[in-house]
């Protein structure tokens, strides 16, 4: 059986759908099936649809008669083997990464519901999105403090930024309610929370959202039929937090609970002032050209790309810069190095930039950072970046150093270092056999002890 079920409802798809498609089958995690539910489309995408599932063994193309998109998620619900289930639109697509953070998210926290931070794709422009900022696992009544800050916005309502565990899903006969065309998302999500005792906040970008989606009075929906439909969907708002809340936390919530009255759902605009980028500009970009011939620089170019894309996940995840997490990166292989000149080198900065990078490392409280004099074994520090420089102390040394050093405070970064480049190596692998890559490992060692050789 398949880890996961992948959900993509289809109506009339066909511009976008191999795009979301693509998306999922280039996943970096493979044990899943992706369920392609044609919602009796009468353009192309039952082809397409038909045209996938003939390639790969893990499509399952499902074709029915047009009845909305909430029946067909439930269609594709009651056909998903997965222990796990995510869904996707359409005219969307995900990172390479996101199946796979998502389970792990969900496995190694041992939670109910994994969230994701998410990018809004506006025309050729592309801004993050995400609503928690905690590390950490949260209780239902926690996630629900933070619903209550923004409770209409995108990312608590919609099911395409989460991973659910299908047992839950099946235990209460959970499905999309088919008589809303507004909201039906959220209230979806509210019943499978009220069944979570943990959710993990994933603080890393993994989904592409385009903004094409119409509202229900752009759609031509019947004015007094959306009223009921809202006056229903905020009542059912309410009694999730009767029931999340005791009557005395949930009377002192009340003000805030009401703030869903008056705002209307959405993902909120990309304003001039938030910050955005032209859309491919959001990543590291990586250029696989098929004509260019296999060799040694090639393969660096390669090497170089996996690893800034890995550690480009665990900046987004802690609002550090590419350059903060590569200095970190480096310093997990030893703290102390010859100088200024020495750390740069490695991590492929100018002197300036290192200086800049090791100054927010230290206003973030994630590094400590000295000049020292060594003789022999003795060390005497010359000067601390916090404090300035200091007289020399006896038996003053010969050589100096730099020693940087990770505080308590950055271990969670550093254990995602560490994950990212263990990625990279899956990666490397990904095609070997167990012995194949144990014998890949064991001559990459060997190599980088002859590099190391020869180049000192």
């Amino acid at each position: 059986m398949p880890k996961v079920s992948i959900i993509v409802p289809a109506y009339n798809a066909q511009e976008t759908l191999r795009r979301c498609v693509d998306s999922i089958l280039g996943q970096e995690y493979r044990d899943f099936e992706l369920i392609l539910a044609d919602d009796g489309s009468t353009d192309d995408s039952p082809a397409i649809c038909d045209e996938y599932a003939e390639k790969d063994s893990r499509v399952l193309v499902l074709h029915k008669a047009n009845s909305g998109v909430s029946d067909t998620r439930n269609k594709a619900l009651d056909a998903a083997r997965g222990d796990y289930v995510q869904f996707l639109d359409a005219d969307d697509w995900i990172a390479p990464e996101a199946t796979r953070l998502l389970v792990r998210a969900m496995e190694e926290n041992d939670c109910d519901m994994v969230i994701a931070d998410f990018y809004r794709v506006i025309g050729n422009k592309v801004s993050r999105k995400g609503d928690i900022g905690t590390e950490g696992t949260l209780s239902r009544e926690e996630f629900g403090d933070y619903m209550i800050q923004n409770p209409s916005d995108f990312y608590f309502g919609v099911v395409w930024n989460k991973l659910y565990r299908r047992d839950i899903i099946d235990k209460y006969q959970l499905r999309m309610d088919v008589t809303l065309s507004w909201c039906e998302d959220f209230i979806f999500n509210m019943e499978y929370e009220l069944h979570c005792k943990r959710i993990y906040p994933l603080q890393v970008p993994i989904y592409y959202y385009v903004r094409t989606k119409g509202s229900l009075a752009s759609q031509g929906a019947n004015p007094a039929k959306v009223v009921q439909m809202k006056l229903n969907v905020i009542e059912y708002y309410n009694d999730f937090y009767k029931q999340v809340f005791d009557e005395e936390d949930y009377r002192a919530r009340r003000p805030d609970i009401y703030r869903f009255y008056i705002e209307s759902a959405g993902d909120g605009d990309i304003m001039p002032w938030q910050r955005s980028a032209r859309l491919g500009e959001e990543r590291v970009p990586v250029y696989v050209n098929p004509e260019m011939k296999d060799d040694a620089l090639l393969g660096l170019y390669f090497e170089e790309k996996l690893v800034e894309r890995n550690l480009e996940l665990v900046a987004s995840r802690f609002d550090l810069t590419p350059r903060d997490v590569r200095l970190l990166a480096f310093v997990r292989l030893g703290t102390v190095f010859s100088g200024r000149e020495e750390l740069a080198d490695y991590c492929g900065l100018s002197t300036m930039q290192l200086a800049r990078t090791l100054q927010r490392l230290l206003s973030r409280h994630l590094a400590a950072v000295e000049t020292r004099v060594e003789s022999g074994s003795e060390a005497t520090v010359v000067a601390d970046e916090t404090s300035g420089p200091g007289p020399l102390g006896a038996g003053t040394a010969k050589v100096k150093v730099l020693v940087v050093t990770p505080t308590e405070q950055a271990q969670p970064v550093m254990e995602a270092i560490a994950q990212a480049l263990r990625d990279c190596d899956r990666v490397r692998c990904s095609s070997m056999d167990e012995d194949e890559a144990n014998r890949y490992r064991s001559d990459r060692r060997k190599a980088l002890e002859s590099m190391r050789r020869t180049l000192a």
